[in-house]
């Protein structure tokens, strides 16, 4: 039940950096091409190299390295699963075969499962520090302003966009909110050690009092937005308006460059 404390997202860390006075419509963007890049190539060489260049961001957003590199941890099955996955089914030039459960292993295999496990990583390195530099008031504006030609085919852009914000803004609260419930049942004398089985029974006494929470909190945010008579987009202003500067263009322009860099890559490879 540690993972509770290692999953970030939605967390906003506030500093004075770099990638913290960028426009979040930059940021936002700039993730989006770097997330369709990832998934686009199938190259080793390009994931590595895209994950070399992660500390650099990591930097200039002076983040510290264990906070952004903890969001992995709650992942690690996934992340090892995926590479199994890839090592036994994929077919190719075969290597050696396992001799205690007899199945072979193929070159083909060991390179997707290296593929898609740096993929994974990647994109959850990106979501992390997408949502740790950029403040969920900040991310509604920016999502509020890039779907706003929605609107003018009858599409509620501005409800989607707080509803996906709200969802991000509560993962944090929920996290503690689990947390608090665990401690709680600690304390009546709940275990959530032993096997898988076991473990994953008892997380039953967890989930259902944080169901519970969440939808209690959910009523009560309707009924204070209720109260503060809010009618979604007709007429909203911003306190903060959002305006791209020098930083923001170069942040654009390189974000662009390496996505048609990548695409050249690709075609000629």
């Amino acid at each position: 039940m540690a993972l509770f404390n290692d999953i970030t997202l939605g967390q906003y860390y506030f500093t004075d950096s770099l990638v913290h006075r960028l426009d979040p419509r930059s940021k936002f963007f700039a993730c989006i091409i770097g997330m369709t890049c990832m998934l686009v190539t199938t190259n080793p060489a390009v994931l590595l190299a895209t994950g070399a260049m992660l500390p650099a961001f990591i930097i200039a957003a002076r983040l510290p390295f264990s906070l952004v590199l903890r969001n992995i941890k709650p992942f690690i099955i996934l992340i090892v699963l995926t590479f199994m996955l890839n090592v036994f089914w994929a077919e190719g030039r075969f290597l050696l075969r396992i001799p205690w459960i007899d199945v072979p292993v193929y070159s083909e295999g060991i390179k997707l499962g290296i593929v898609f496990s740096l993929r994974l990583i990647i994109l959850i390195l990106f979501a992390a520090i997408l949502t740790l530099t950029t403040s969920p008031i900040d991310l509604t504006d920016a999502l509020d302003k890039l779907t706003a030609p929605g609107r003018k085919l009858g599409l509620p852009t501005h409800e989607l966009t707080m509803m996906i914000t709200l969802a991000l803004r509560f993962i944090p609260t929920l996290l503690n909110e689990a947390e608090r419930i665990k401690k709680a049942q600690l304390s009546r004398g709940a275990t959530f050690d032993g096997n898988l089985i076991q473990r994953a029974k008892s997380v039953i006494p967890l989930i259902i009092p944080l169901f519970v929470s969440a939808f209690r909190r959910a009523d009560e945010l309707a009924l204070a937005m209720d109260a503060r008579c809010y009618t979604g987009g007709d007429g909203r202003t911003s306190f903060k308006e959002l305006k791209f500067k020098r930083n923001d263009f170069l942040v654009l322009a390189g974000s662009l460059f390496f996505g048609a860099a990548l695409f050249l890559w690709e075609l000629v490879i």
